[in-house]
């Protein structure tokens, strides 16, 4: 097979790809094989008719045609990895050759122009500047986190006076269109600030005692009127405030393994500069992510984005929405340059996605979509969607293996150790030796199975 490769544009090739006939036969032998098989010709058993029979009965045409279709796929394939091109579409295949029907011989040619990865150059690493921000625990800290576990055990009671915000309202609320009631609801809780309901009702509740009425106009949030101006009255039943629980030593013992509240305190403390550590990791790969972005000149393959806003829109009935399109079209583009820029990244550094990181990542979307995670991960499966999350855990490895390479400093120049949230390649390395080691023992099982 030959095959040559002309760039288009810095996204965009075409391949012509000339195959002699013997690269072909085996698949104009299936071709026979697989007709044989479908069709009925008087005299022979099915699947035993001859070539020579099927030739005059459905022509050899009939049969190249098949061989064709079968065959190209795999033609195309190997022509991309003979240029080590990095397809990110379909590709748009014209057939421009085919032998001529009446001999035995005579070459397939074709022409596939499809969008690829374009070649970037990855910065030096080490010359990056990567700055977070510096990790400060102050009392304020500790106080928001200790009421927010003092909230945990608290209770509502009730109060005789306009609610406020922060209070939980109990609420008999409906909604209209045009003097038309078209929904209502009563009896609920609602905490005023949560914002959890239709945009006005926190407004409107505050200031409110029990058993006041007020009305409002708000956008329906819901249902078949969504989106629809609706006149809302609202009346609060009752009005009440959480009860915090004294925050002293009976409250430490109550809420946790410490006897006092200073103990309380000091975990809590702890805690927090925990969780600004933890900020200071996400910070500095989004921090990495953008530096390279303003480094790398990337390309954007304007097909391949053109094809997400269309499915987007498509699956959202909004192909008209020139607005929409507009942030679809903006939010694909930087989703298509992040993994073109995450791809290149994780091949320059070799970077291997070891099955427990896979399981890892499975694990955590099955609980987000709260599913069982053996269901979740077999439907995965099924779909032939594991290389697609394989890339994505690749793509978010690479940002931490190349964080390695950067010396990370907060506002006070004081360099950062993220080590317990990037890993290192010694732990990379124990992994992908404990993974052969079992993989090997396998084999070995199989093979004396086998024996």
């Amino acid at each position: 097979m030959k095959s040559a490769v002309e760039n288009l544009e810095p996204t965009k090739v075409k391949l012509t790809v000339e195959v002699a006939y013997d690269e072909l036969k085996p698949s104009i032998d299936h071709a026979y094989e697989h007709i044989a098989k479908d069709v009925t010709v008087p005299g022979f058993r099915k699947g035993k008719v001859p070539a020579r029979i099927i030739d005059q009965r459905f022509g050899r045409g009939a049969v190249l045609e098949h061989a064709i279709n079968e065959g190209l796929p795999g033609f195309y394939s190997d022509a991309i990895r003979e240029h080590e091109l990095r397809p990110l579409a379909q590709p748009t295949v014209e057939v421009t050759k085919v032998p001529d029907p009446s001999e035995t011989d005579g070459e397939l040619h074709f022409t596939a122009e499809v969008e690829v990865r374009p070649t970037i150059e990855i910065p030096e690493l080490s010359s990056l500047n990567i700055t977070v921000d510096d990790v400060e625990v102050t009392d304020e800290d500790v106080t928001e986190r200790r009421d927010a576990l003092r909230e945990r055990f608290g209770s509502l009671v009730g109060v005789d006076r306009p609610a406020q915000d922060g209070d939980f309202v109990v609420i008999d609320m409906s909604a209209k269109i045009d003097d038309e009631e078209i929904d209502s609801i009563s009896g609920t809780s609602y905490q005023i600030g949560s914002g959890t309901m239709l945009d006005g009702l926190d407004e409107a509740l505050i200031g409110l005692s029990a058993g006041e009425s007020t009305t409002f106009t708000s956008a329906l949030a819901g249902g078949e009127h969504e989106g629809k101006e609706a006149t809302i009255s609202v009346t609060a039943t009752s009005v009440k405030t959480r009860e915090l629980p004294a925050a002293d030593d009976e409250f430490a013992q109550l809420a946790s393994e410490f006897d006092t509240i200073a103990e309380l305190d000091e975990d809590l403390r702890k805690q927090v500069a925990s969780m600004k550590t933890s900020n200071q990791a996400v910070q500095a790969r989004d921090a990495l992510l953008e530096a390279l972005k303003a480094a790398v000149e990337i390309p954007v393959p304007s097909g391949v984005v053109e094809a997400e806003v269309h499915r987007h829109l498509e699956s959202e009935g909004r192909l008209e929405d020139d607005e929409h399109r507009a942030e679809v079209t903006t939010e694909a583009t930087t989703a298509i340059t992040n993994q073109i820029l995450l791809d290149t990244l994780a091949e320059s550094l070799d970077v291997k996605v070891a099955q427990g990181e896979l399981l890892e990542y499975l694990l955590g979307a099955a609980r987000q979509y709260g599913m069982d995670p053996n269901e979740f991960i077999k439907q995965i499966d099924g779909s032939g969607q594991i290389p697609q999350i394989v890339g994505e855990v690749a793509r978010s490895k690479a940002l931490a293996v190349a964080l390695r390479q950067i010396e990370v400093k907060d506002a006070s120049g004081n360099v950062v150790d993220l080590s317990e949230f990037i890993g290192s390649d010694e732990d990379d390395a124990a992994v992908s030796a404990v993974e052969e080691a079992a993989e090997a023992a396998a084999e070995e099982s199989e093979e004396s199975e086998e024996a």
